[in-house]
């Protein structure tokens, strides 16, 4: 293998790990996908360093180690599913290393995401069903529908704006709290508690929770830890935007 199809096959493996960790992928199965493209291109001698904010590779002593930045982490588990399909194909061979850099290179460019008056919907009627679940009254759905629906788009656009995850989590909720109150105080709904709990519930950081979990268990503690933290810091703005609405 020349030294240029080596250089691609170190690319293609940064590309994949970036791809995964930014849709959200749990660090183990970052490292082994990247160990896994690298073995296939006769790199046996890889090590990597996977954290929610970057990547080290380490091809082997004959190459030069290279670093990539995670800026953006969302939960897209349609794009992990995709690159792990690279992956597999990369190594039963029905992929060659420029193939399966290619099809990186469109999932990387791909919008495979819901669009976002879907992601409302699907937000809104996941707020009614939370309220059910939690022993709510069918008279409140309305209510949480109405109130996870706006909590979501609120969240959603303030982190356009802002790039602040947890200032966007805290208005959302701050406004769900509202919408909730408003409700009760207007006649139309009977217990605040189980609304504010309903629509609360698609703003909880559930996939990030539990990837802290199993990178903590995988032995990967840099990464189990930061997740841990962002995962409480999620939380608690969540918490301080109804304890704000609510204290008054």
């Amino acid at each position: 293998m020349s030294m240029e199809d080596k250089e691609l096959a170190i690319d293609c493996c940064l590309l994949a790990g970036r791809l995964m960790m930014e849709a959200g992928a749990e660090t183990y199965r970052v490292e082994d996908t990247m160990v896994r493209m690298a073995g296939t291109q006769m790199l046996s001698s890889t090590h990597s360093f996977v954290t929610p904010t970057g990547i080290i590779f380490s091809p082997g002593s004959s190459y030069h180690t290279k670093l990539i930045r995670i800026k953006d982490r969302t939960t897209d588990l349609e794009k992990v599913a995709l690159v792990n399909d690279v992956s597999r194909k990369l190594s039963t061979a029905e992929y060659t290393l420029e193939e399966a850099y290619a099809k990186l290179k469109e999932i990387e460019q791909a919008n495979v995401m819901f669009p976002l008056w879907l992601q409302i919907i699907a937000a809104a009627i996941a707020s009614g069903c939370f309220l059910i679940l939690f022993d709510g009254l069918w008279i409140d759905v309305p209510i949480a529908v109405l109130a996870g629906g706006f909590g979501f788009v609120i969240v959603t656009k303030i982190h356009e704006l802002t790039r602040v995850k947890f200032f966007a989590e805290f208005i959302a909720s701050l406004f769900i709290a509202l919408i909730g109150f408003a409700a009760i105080q207007g006649g139309i709904g009977t217990q605040l508690d189980k609304i504010i709990i309903g629509a609360v519930m698609p703003l909880v950081p559930g996939l990030l929770i539990t990837n802290a979990v199993r990178d903590l268990m995988a032995g990967h503690f840099v990464s189990g830890l930061s997740k841990g933290a962002e995962a409480f810091l999620t939380a608690f703005a969540i918490g301080a935007g109804v304890a704000f609405v609510l204290s008054f």
